[in-house]
């Protein structure tokens, strides 16, 4: 079975997957912003913030994950599955726009830090620590096949560093009254998102534009089409990304004008479907100088 034949199962999981992820980050983050509040700590305040753009950002993913089951139409016939690479390039950029925020609230804190209740602080933060957790797990096997996933699994990893960081924050303050530990922790968790959130960003703008996906060599794929008995040159190829785990293909066989061009395109179409999990291809074949047929499999 190609990965094409299994994109609907997985994608029902992803939904599920994001829908109970969703459920959990909305409940904890009006805890922990309370708690922010209660206890005067920015790291707490920082992840309660950087939740609160998770909810936003886990909605976008689950009504994208949503969009993406409504039929192709006249209008946009490869239907709405670019949607989710949309989500997951809006949930990057937001997950900068957090991070800006942080560092601007961390730099007033480091000229006067305030003190901050410790224990609360500690608590609060353990508690968050296991709540991510437990939405990392839900994430977990999703992420490998979903860009759209993925974007919403780094933002808990964001949440669950986040609450390390106020763990280890709350512990300096409470046995040696160290307060500017709390704008320092709240900094190295920007930079951990920033890192995180990088190679989101980058994929999800290769796929809009197109590009090779980078699991994909282009030689290879070459290499394999010019081993079909009968073609003599490849031309034209292009290998691009409709949506996470789905790829299509168009490419130009000039094969032998005694050749049948109906064998080469099946032998074409084949290989490129079991080999490399390309269920939709555009394959045209010149025969000589006098014959081209083109064939569209979906």
């Amino acid at each position: 079975m190609t990965r094409h034949e299994n994109h609907q199962p997985h994608r029902e999981h992803d939904r599920r997957a994001l829908a109970i992820t969703l459920a959990i980050t909305a409940t904890y983050c009006l805890v922990e912003f309370a708690g922010g509040i209660a206890t005067n700590s920015l790291a707490l305040l920082s992840d309660a913030g950087h939740m609160f753009a998770d909810v936003a950002a886990l909605g976008i993913s689950l009504f994208a994950a949503r969009l993406s089951r409504l039929p192709a139409t006249a209008s946009k016939t490869f239907g709405y599955h670019r949607g989710e690479i949309l989500a997951a390039f809006v949930n990057g950029l937001a997950l900068w726009l957090v991070v800006g925020l942080i560092f601007h609230e961390a730099y007033q804190r480091f000229w006067d830090p305030p003190e901050v209740h410790s224990i609360g602080m500690i608590v609060i933060a353990a508690v968050g620590l296991v709540v991510n957790v437990m939405s990392l797990q839900v994430l977990r096997h999703s992420q490998a096949e979903s860009l759209n996933v993925r974007a919403a699994f780094v933002h808990v990893l964001g949440d669950a560093l986040g609450s390390i960081g106020a763990l280890v924050a709350g512990v300096l303050m409470l046995v040696w009254r160290w307060y500017i530990a709390d704008p320092l922790v709240s900094i190295g968790i920007g930079v951990l998102i920033l890192y995180s959130s990088w190679d989101i960003v980058r994929e999800s703008v290769d796929i809009l534009m197109q590009g090779t996906p980078r699991e994909m060599r282009l030689e290879e794929i070459e290499r394999c089409l010019r081993g079909i008995d009968g073609v003599r040159e490849v031309h034209d190829l292009h290998v691009w990304t409709l949506t996470s785990g789905r790829y299509l293909l168009s490419v130009h066989l000039v094969v032998s004008a005694d050749d049948a061009t109906r064998p080469v395109i099946d032998a074409a179409q084949m290989r490129l479907r079991e080999r490399f999990g390309i269920g939709h291809t555009t394959v045209q074949v010149d025969a000589g100088e006098e014959c081209t047929e083109e064939f569209r499999a979906h």
